[in-house]
């Protein structure tokens, strides 16, 4: 078996060697013409050297040339223009299935193709996230690159779809290349060190657990912590403190997901949280029966940034909350839906409002986003299927007797101010 796995590496790496000689220049123009190439190519070994050697040339591109490149595939391979013309032509004479079926295909971009050929490569997964990752960082400033980036979200969602998800629990016994990942891509609160990271996976009222891909061995996609409580909490520092007091976990109630972090920028759109929400429940269900509720602990991020725009500085401490709410609840994107985006996360798996908490994230970030307010969201298994198509049809935010006492308060007060 060994003999084999050697003779399989050889071969591989006469196939990326092969088409390094196939390319040539590593530069913008030469690599759209190989992109051509590829396109073109029907043999499954030198498609998959051109693949390999693309990638390894676009890797060693500078900045520049790689937005150069990336504008190039975003507006010059688009559909063959006579393909497609006869395909609307024989569809249109005939409004036959088979016709439609035949010009769907010719419909589709020749940059999506590109993708999927170049997919054919050994190891281009995380070649290809990290591709879209620079396009990302330009789409803002160059509108033209969506084209291509609904190449990217389309195949993505279709690679990295539930099916091939794997679910796994980090603890203090996992290899110490993840966790070192893991303290990397915490995005709410911060790891300060592996003392931090230990007290988040390896006391038995805490609990760590992520999404993987086999194409992308060793990195996490997400990761949510849990923490098993006997209460919801109201505030984020008991959690994290260092010397507070461990809970056995049969006596908890309540588990509570207090941070859940992307970690890679390449997949951003590609929804995996959902999954990662409902499935952890189900895990933690079976794990530990007296747990009774599930929670988050949850940060506003956009809520000063809102107030601000509304010409609101410094609430009153007795004004926070209803403004809270308000926001929260009534706040609406252009194209519908919250404005903070971890609402539309929780709110569109489903989960409801349940409570506001002032003074619950004293770090200078949650003052920094919402004079640190932090919100729960309740996942009511019962609840939540009808929560969530109530949310995608209409946009109704399932929220709490309490947080609609809230809302009640900023409307009067902001009748009384007129």
């Amino acid at each position: 078996m060994a003999n084999a796995g050697m003779r399989f590496g050889d071969m591989l790496a006469r196939i990326a060697e092969t088409g390094r000689a196939l390319i040539g220049a590593e530069e913008p123009k030469a690599l759209i013409e190989q992109a051509r190439t590829i396109l073109g190519s029907e043999g499954e070994v030198s498609g998959t050297a051109r693949a390999r050697a693309f990638l390894d040339a676009y890797r060693a591109l500078g900045e520049k040339a790689r937005l150069d490149f990336l504008r190039e595939a975003s507006t010059g391979l688009g559909a063959e223009a006579a393909t497609l013309g006869a395909a609307v032509e024989k569809y249109l004479a005939s409004r036959s299935d088979t016709d439609a079926r035949a010009l769907h295909i010719a419909a589709e971009p020749r940059s999506q193709e590109l993708i999927r050929r170049l997919n054919r490569a050994p190891g281009a997964m995380p070649d290809l996230v990290a591709m879209r990752e620079d396009l990302l960082r330009h789409l803002r400033d160059e509108p033209a690159l969506a084209a291509l980036d609904e190449d990217f979200r389309h195949l993505f969602a279709s690679w990295f779809n539930r099916g091939f998800l794997e679910l796994r629990r980090i603890d203090w016994n996992t290899p110490a290349a993840i966790l070192e990942k893991i303290i990397e891509y915490e995005a709410v609160h911060e790891i300060h060190d592996w003392s931090d990271l230990r007290r988040r996976v390896a006391a038995p009222d805490r609990q760590l657990y992520a999404f993987f891909h086999p194409a992308l061995p060793g990195e996490p996609l997400i990761f949510v912590e849990v923490a098993l409580t006997a209460e919801i909490p109201t505030a984020i520092g008991p959690i994290l403190a260092a010397g507070r007091e461990t809970l056995e976990p049969s006596r908890a109630r309540t588990a509570v997901f207090y941070s859940i972090s992307n970690c890679q920028e390449g997949l951003r759109g590609v929804s995996f949280g959902n999954f990662l929400i409902k499935q952890v429940v189900e895990e933690l269900s079976a794990a530990f029966p007296s747990l009774e509720t599930f929670v988050t602990l949850s940060p506003v991020p956009g809520l000063r940034a809102w107030a601000g725009r509304q010409g609101i500085e410094a609430p009153a401490p007795d004004a926070l909350g209803p403004l809270a709410a308000r926001y929260l609840v009534e706040a609406k994107r252009p194209s519908g839906g919250p404005v903070d985006p971890v609402a539309r996360f929780h709110l569109g798996n489903g989960a409801r409002l349940e409570r506001i908490n002032l003074g619950a994230d004293t770090s200078g970030r949650g003052e920094a986003q919402g004079w640190g307010v932090m919100v729960n969201y309740l996942y009511d298994l019962r609840d939540i299927e009808k929560n969530h198509e109530a949310f995608a049809e209409s946009g109704e935010v399932a929220h709490s007797a309490a947080v609609r006492r809230l809302v009640k308060q900023a409307g009067q007060a902001g009748g009384a101010r007129a």
